[in-house]
């Protein structure tokens, strides 16, 4: 009998082991429905599509509020409109009255601008944080819109470039310069020591104090780059015209077009390098395509207001908040919220110190600090409720178990 208990141990115990590897555990499971985004868990008891439901309320009352800023937008002003008679005057360019007129000329271009410039910003640091793995990861953080700006003013500066156009093209070109050093620069694998979301964000800073420096420089020595960047360079929507958004207009589409097409495999990246390319996710290509899709958008979204910050920061941690942590649900819903936190910093800055304005980028960065630093704090939170939760729950099974007793010397085990 022991022989025959004896051999067959062996034949059974690699089937044991192949089906042990084979099975994977809850926690990985769970960690990948969380990052996909298509756990079943997340609402009610029975599954049914809660998600879904949540994302479509967040996109109903998103659009809802963007009407509702663009209404408001085309009424505030030096000179205030009623809602309804603002309405009118959008929808009847040709009308000869005072408010169509002066929305088709003022208003309506610079509202335009604000919905073009939300949603390249959302979208870029949506882009960059789920590239970098770094929630802190936003254009302005990172040294893109610096590096915009700066290449800004050395063709104002040293070239005397006064065309809107060749602006725009030289926001994009030291857009891209910027986006590829910190990338290139932060990405590479110098100290194995050090996280690769710490050396991005440290070579985003040393790469942005640079382009600051060089900025500064210039700007002290030249008047007439002095003049046409102090109100650019904090972000402001005054005086837009449309022939900017247009020429803006491809640039945008074209990042979003590749913002779109790379969340799968964005997605597949947020489990890691080695299970992404496991997956076939050809890494190399899509961090290339996602550098592209970045400069495009925050290129030209600086050529037309400057460099505004925490909207690429801010937007994304919100939506998280509203809807979950997949990219397919946050970047559509980015194109939503970003226009609307920009259009809504726009009118605040409009009527906070009438008859004078404050730019766009300095109500940002009033709105963006504040709701930065409570969501810090709720995440904070919430992880130690978690993590608490976690410890009770594992204490609770150890009590419910008991102590372990051993058949064979009678004493439980001693760890």
């Amino acid at each position: 009998m022991t022989p025959q208990n004896t051999a067959a141990t062996p034949a059974s115990a690699p089937a044991r082991t192949t089906a042990y590897r084979a099975a994977p555990s809850k926690e990985s499971i769970a960690a990948v429905r969380a990052l996909s985004g298509s756990s079943d868990q997340l609402g009610g008891k029975n599954g049914k599509g809660p998600s879904i439901s949540r994302v479509t309320i967040a996109l109903i009352l998103g659009c809802l509020l963007l009407v509702f800023l663009c209404a408001l937008s085309f009424a505030v002003g030096s000179r205030m409109f009623a809602l309804d008679r603002s309405v009118d005057g959008f929808l009847n360019p040709d009308a000869n009255t005072i408010e169509s007129k002066l929305i088709w000329a003022k208003r309506a271009p610079r509202t335009a601008a604000a919905l073009l410039v939300g949603a390249a910003l959302a979208v870029s640091g949506v882009l960059m944080q789920a590239l970098s793995r770094n929630p802190l990861a936003e254009p302005g953080l990172l040294g893109v819109n610096s590096g915009a700006a700066a290449s800004v003013v050395v063709g104002v500066g040293v070239f005397g470039v006064s065309s809107p156009f060749v602006q725009l093209w030289l926001a994009l070109l030291g857009s891209g310069v910027a986006a590829t050093l910190v990338f290139m620069m932060g990405l590479v694998d110098s100290k194995p020591n050090l996280d690769s979301t710490a050396r991005l964000v440290l070579t985003g800073v040393a790469v942005n104090a640079c382009l600051g420096t060089i900025t500064g420089v210039i700007t002290m020595f030249n008047s007439k780059a002095f003049d046409s960047h102090r109100f650019w360079v904090v972000g402001s929507l005054e005086n837009r015209t449309f022939e900017q958004v247009l020429s803006a207009l491809p640039f945008v589409a074209v990042g979003l077009v590749l913002s779109f097409m790379l969340i799968g495999p964005l997605r597949a990246l947020a489990l890691g390098e080695d299970a992404a390319a496991g997956l076939g996710v050809p890494v190399t290509l899509v961090r290339a395509a996602t550098i592209v899709a970045i400069m495009a958008l925050c290129g030209a979204s600086t050529a037309i207001a400057g460099p505004i910050g925490f909207v690429g920061l801010v937007v994304p941690h919100v939506i998280r908040l509203l809807a979950g942590a997949d990219i397919g649900r946050v970047l559509p819903l980015s194109l939503v919220y970003g226009p609307a936190l920009v259009l809504a910093a726009d009118i605040l800055g409009r009527v906070l110190v009438v008859p004078s304005e404050l730019e766009v980028g300095i109500v940002t960065a009033f709105i963006g600090a504040p709701v930065l630093m409570l969501l810090v704090m709720h995440l904070s939170t919430g992880s130690r409720g978690a993590k608490k939760s976690r410890m009770g729950a594992k204490a609770q099974a150890h009590d419910e178990a008991g102590p372990a007793h051993s058949p064979e010397h009678g004493h439980s085990p001693v760890f």
